[in-house]
């Protein structure tokens, strides 16, 4: 007996469009048949518009995401039938629309009920934001009118489109008939973009989602950068075009940032800053009266807390992700103002558009993961804010290639226009794909379903847009008086910021207190102010320094605790028992973002060496050990040159 054939792709689709249109017309014969529509009927028929409607966007995707050479047979006017296609599902879309809202337009708030548990059969991995998610619901009508107007906006653009001009990303050549066969705009070295060249590119000056304007980059460090993406261009639209990756995914800026410039990592913020003549330190002075460094009051001192994010599209299955993560920094709109700080998000298969982080990291819980930062920043700007970048670390199953992107961005401004802090409280942040310096560009605009004129529809689409849900903390009495001993700009995490304190103290005593001269630039022997930095890039041993100190903690008394010079003494005993040792063992494999066989090797080795030092009292015998084989000595571990390390304040 003869193998039955396979039905061709886009004429199947075309049978389910066809019965999808019958079942649409049925229904609407059906609501115009009964005249003045009951409750419980309003209900039924408002039920199967959203049944339908589920059905049309699976044809539709399908649709899409159809190809020529998928068809087993050559199949004539194949883009224009699979137009027609489209078009027709766009038009049932429209009809099952006007309906639902027709059906009961007298009682919105039950459309609404209706439309969250709709929502929720498609994402049920959005169970825990049940609560959330009523109280938007009942929403003033107030935001219909934002609504309909970002629905005329999105109009007047796609009638744009067709106006539009583009920039290639690399060579293609047509490899079938209706294939169009293009190249990048060619510049030459040391020559400007051409102006037709220059109008195709992207155009920078968007408006974020928080009202502030992206102006061009002057800055100089932005052009290492820049380079560093276009070397990484193609990788991503071939990753696109394959549909491993949707179309608003881009190559991590703030990653490329903190790859190519020194200036963003976060232990070149730690360091003192010097004043223009370099004979003092503008952030680090003494206090007489207390006998520690000064406190530094700043225009910003908050705590941010980063919850979780929503609605992230899942790559494909040709690449693997080894880390999703959110990296922020502090942005005027233009430049990175401040150190990028890292924080590894948690994911379960079950829940794939979900991430969440760990708020008040304590214990054994690795600082990577804490999701509660500090931020402090003197900067005058009006449009001072938070730029957050969602980021996953990943590589090709083919080719093993390793790589870094953006899967959305947000620009969160600290201020409003009247130059008035926002009130401490939990955002809902909307993100936006490609770079901080693009235009308008959804992170995945396969998965945007809008219709113009169907308000319950539009509530669906905002409800589906990539988010990231953070809260601003204002600060008590303590914790004000606790930060405002860090530098004048800085972000980090708040499990470590006790031994950052520490770290400052016995720097303002090297540095300010205890050297004979002060206008001497010489090299300062102290292993502390030398190797402390290196821990904000080892953030394993950072955590191996902070279960250290927290057991040393609990064996001191309350008065010991309240006793500075005590406190500062014994830190360094541990910090020598402990970090000293690690940080120069041969044991220890370099340290490498996103790798798990590493983390995990790195992890071993250092859980071992505490549990040695808990049962010996100390490194003494680890170090004697002839297990225990180290770096050769070198004179940068004993040595702090402040000149150098220190930052410069430009004149």
């Amino acid at each position: 007996m003869l193998a039955r054939r396979p039905r061709d792709p886009l004429q199947s689709l075309h049978r389910n469009s066809q019965e999808l249109k019958q079942q649409v017309d049925s229904l609407l014969s059906e609501s115009q048949l009964k005249g003045v529509l009951e409750a419980s009927k309003r209900r039924d028929i408002y039920q199967r518009c959203i049944q339908l409607k589920q059905a049309i966007d699976e044809n539709k995707n399908t649709l899409q995401k159809l190809k020529k050479a998928d068809e087993p047979a050559p199949v004539g006017n194949y883009h224009q039938k699979k137009e027609e296609e489209l078009n027709l599902l766009d038009k049932l879309t429209h009809q099952l629309q006007e309906l639902a809202v027709s059906v009961n337009s007298e009682n919105r708030t039950e459309i609404e009920a209706l439309t969250k548990r709709e929502e929720d059969d498609d994402f049920d991995e959005e169970d825990e934001e049940d609560d959330d998610d009523k109280e938007e619901s009942e929403e003033s009508d107030g935001e219909e009118e934002e609504m309909e107007k970002e629905q005329k906006q999105e109009r007047e653009s796609q009638q744009q489109m067709t106006s539009k001009e583009y920039a290639a990303v690399g060579d293609f050549t047509a490899q079938q008939a209706g294939d169009l066969t293009f190249k990048p705009c060619p510049k030459e070295e040391g020559q400007e973009s051409s102006e037709e060249c220059h109008e195709g590119a992207v155009e920078v000056g968007d408006e974020t989602a928080e009202g502030a304007e992206v102006t061009q980059r002057t800055d100089s460090h932005w052009s290492a950068v820049q380079t560093a993406l276009s070397e990484q261009a193609n990788t991503v639209a071939v990753l696109t075009t394959m549909g491993a990756i949707p179309a608003g995914f881009r190559p991590s800026t703030l990653f490329q940032l903190l790859e190519e410039e020194n200036q963003f990592q976060t232990s070149y913020f730690l360091h003192p800053e010097l004043t223009p003549s370099q004979l003092a330190f503008r952030d680090l002075l003494w206090d007489t009266k207390t006998g520690t460094i000064r406190s530094r009051p700043t225009r910003v001192s908050l705590i941010l807390t980063l919850w979780s994010c929503k609605m992230i599209p899942v790559p494909g299955v040709s690449i693997q992700v080894l880390s999703r993560h959110i990296r922020l920094c502090l942005f005027d709109g233009n430049k990175v103002l401040s150190n990028i700080h890292s924080v590894r998000a948690a994911w379960q298969p079950k829940k794939p558009k979900t991430w969440t982080f760990s708020p008040q990291v304590t214990g054994t819980l690795p600082c990577l993961l804490d999701g509660d930062c500090f931020i402090r920043s003197s900067s005058s700007s009006p449009d001072l804010g938070i730029l957050f970048e969602l980021g996953i670390s990943y590589i090709r199953n083919s080719t093993g290639e390793r790589g870094e992107l953006s899967c959305g961005w947000v620009f969160f401004k600290l201020f409003d226009a009247s130059g008035v802090p926002i009130p401490a409280k939990t955002y809902e942040l909307f993100l936006s794909g490609g770079t901080p310096y693009e235009r308008g560009v959804e992170v995945d605009p396969s998965g945007s379903r809008r219709a113009p004129g169907s308000v319950f529809h539009q509530m669906i689409t905002m409800r589906r847009r990539p988010q990231l849900l953070v809260k601003l903390r204002s600060l008590n009495r303590r914790s004000r008086d606790i930060l405002s001993l860090l530098p004048e700009t800085f972000i980090g995490s708040m499990c470590y910021v006790h031994l950052l304190i520490l770290y400052r103290q016995i720097l303002g005593d090297v540095l300010l207190k205890d050297r004979t001269n002060t206008q001497s630039a010489e090299l300062v022997s102290n292993p502390v102010l030398a190797t402390f930095p290196k821990l904000l890039a080892q953030p394993d041993v950072m955590d191996a320094l902070r279960s250290s100190w927290a057991e040393k903690e609990s064996t001191l008394k309350r008065a010991e605790k309240r006793d500075r010079e005590l406190l500062k003494a014994a830190f360094l005993l541990v910090y020598h028992d402990c970090v000293v040792p690690l940080l120069h063992s041969t044991l220890l494999p370099p340290f490498r973002w996103a790798e798990e066989e590493t983390e995990a090797a790195r992890w071993k080795v250092i859980a071992n060496f505490l549990k040695q030092n808990q049962e010996n009292q100390g490194s003494l015998q680890a170090l004697l050990s002839p297990e225990g084989v180290h770096e050769p000595f070198d004179i940068s571990e004993q040595t702090y040159d402040f000149l150098s390390e220190g930052r410069k304040k430009a004149a």
